[in-house]
């Protein structure tokens, strides 16, 4: 039966090291969407904070959302935001770590992901043709592969 072979690994056995992963992605809009985040104007509030709060939970819940994932300790989550005035773009750099005996790519890129659908969310009245784009991971640390920079 197809789908019966899947589990989740056993990583009872790697050694827990502390770990890193950093993940981007980006929010386009249109530039008068970008100045109503930039003064605060939108009727949902601070978009920002709302999204960095989004992100944050949905970093230490990614073991329920995404099926295999094993939970792990987080130990940090920072978020950061860069308004891209050229692109009309809200541009989202999320970093997570820990000490564990696997990876934390699933965290921050759950956390961009849903930091960017927050803003798609409280924006989404003003501007219904945003997109969420080139969400990925940049950077790993930590474990038998060591760090590993993709940007």
């Amino acid at each position: 039966m197809a789908g019966s072979d899947i589990r989740m690994v056993d990583v009872g056995a790697k050694p827990v090291t502390a770990r890193q992963a950093v993940a981007k992605g980006g929010v386009v809009m249109q530039a008068a969407t970008l100045e109503l985040i930039k003064q605060g104007k939108l009727s949902k509030g601070d978009v920002l904070a709302a999204a960095r709060v989004a992100g944050i939970m949905a970093a230490k819940e990614t073991h329920r959302l995404i099926p295999l994932c094993h939970p792990l300790l987080i130990e940090d989550v920072s978020i950061d935001f860069s308004l891209n005035e050229e692109a009309a773009a809200v541009e989202i750099t999320v970093m997570v770590k820990g000490s564990g005996r696997t990876g934390f790519e699933m965290e921050a890129l759950t956390a961009v992901a849903v930091s960017g659908l927050t803003i798609y969310d409280m924006c989404k009245a003003v501007d219904p043709a945003m997109r969420l784009q080139d969400i990925r991971l940049v950077r790993k640390s930590g474990g038998k592969s060591g760090d590993i920079s993709l940007e």
